[in-house]
C-alpha cells in the first residue's frame, strides 16, 4: 500500500486533502484511481490514517477517512545519530538506511577528521538533499514520522545539542571496555528515553573530541574487535536497538 505524508492542517475531522507534488504522482506516475487505498501520515507523531480516494481534482485529491491506527511503527526510544560527514555521497546511504532502521533525527557534524568542508550555501543545499531523502525512505518503509535531518554542526555544537538526553553513547576503536560494557549499557535502555548515538568519519574521533564527549558524561563503547566503516556503525547501534528494544 502506497503511504503519503501530509501536514496537519490538511487532516480534517472525516477526510484528509493531498496537494502538491504527491498530486502528480498519484494521479500520473502511480495512475490511481478513485475508491482505491492508501495510507497516509502527518510525519509528525506515529498516527497512521487509512483512506480512499473520493475525488481527483488538478491541484487536490479529496480522500475519506475509513479508521486510524495509533499504534505505528517507531522505535520506543527517540535516537538521534550525529554523524561525522563521510566522503563522497556515503551520507545519502547513511540517511537512507538509518531512517529504514528507525532515527529519530540526523545531526552532520564536522570533526577534526572529516575530509569534507561545506561553506554555509552548500551546507544549506546539501541539508535540503539529505531531508528528502529522509522523506522518500519514511515511505518506503512506511515509517509514520518523517525524521528531521538537521544543519551541520561542529563537533562542540554536537555535544552541546545532545547535553540532556539519557544516554549518550560514542564508539571508539581505542575503547578499554569490552563488549560486556557495552551490553550492560543496552540493558538500560527504556521506552521514552532519548538516546545520543555518534559516529566518526573515515578515520575516527580524535583524541581530544573523545576526551570532550568524556566530559560531558558520554559513554565511550566498543562495537566489537573489528574496525567498522563509518556507514556501518551507525547501523550497527541501531540494528542493536532494535532486537534489545522491540517486541
Amino acid at each position: 500500500m502506497y503511504r503519503f505524508f501530509v501536514s496537519v492542517d490538511q487532516i480534517r475531522e472525516k477526510e484528509i486533502i493531498i496537494t502538491g507534488a504527491d498530486v502528480n504522482h498519484i494521479k500520473n506516475v502511480l495512475r490511481m484511481k478513485k475508491g482505491e487505498e492508501i495510507a497516509v501520515s502527518n510525519g509528525v507523531d506515529p498516527s497512521e490514517y487509512r483512506c480512499l480516494i473520493r475525488e481527483m481534482l488538478e491541484d487536490e485529491i479529496f480522500c475519506d477517512i475509513i479508521f486510524m491506527k495509533e499504534e505505528g511503527v517507531e522505535l520506543p526510544v527517540s535516537v538521534t545519530l550525529y554523524q561525522g560527514l563521510p566522503k563522497s555521497d556515503k551520507m545519502e546511504w547513511i540517511i537512507q538506511k538509518a531512517v529504514e532502521l528507525g532515527v529519530c533525527r540526523i545531526i552532520p557534524v564536522a570533526t577534526g577528521r572529516s575530509i569534507v568542508k561545506l561553506d554555509p550555501k552548500k551546507a544549506a543545499s546539501k541539508q535540503e538533499r539529505w531531508q528528502q531523502i529522509a522523506i522518500a525512505a519514511a515511505k518506503q518503509s512506511k515509517r509514520g514520522v518523517i525524521p528531521e535531518v538537521g544543519p551541520v554542526m561542529s563537533m562542540k555544537d554536537a555535544l552541546k545539542d545532545a547535553s540532556d538526553m539519557e544516554h549518550k553513547l560514542i564508539p571508539y576503536e581505542m575503547s578499554e571496555d569490552g563488549m560486556n560494557r557495552t551490553r550492560d549499557l543496552f540493558s538500560q535502555f527504556r521506552s521514552g528515553q532519548r538516546i545520543a548515538v555518534f559516529i566518526g568519519p573515515e578515520g575516527g574521533f580524535e583524541e581530544k573530541e573523545i576526551e570532550a564527549a568524556r566530559q560531558e558524561g558520554f559513554c565511550v563503547i566498543t562495537l566489537g574487535k573489528r574496525i567498522l566503516r563509518t556507514e556501518t556503525a551507525g547501523m550497527t547501534v541501531l540494528a542493536w536497538l532494535i532486537y534489545q528494544l522491540e517486541d
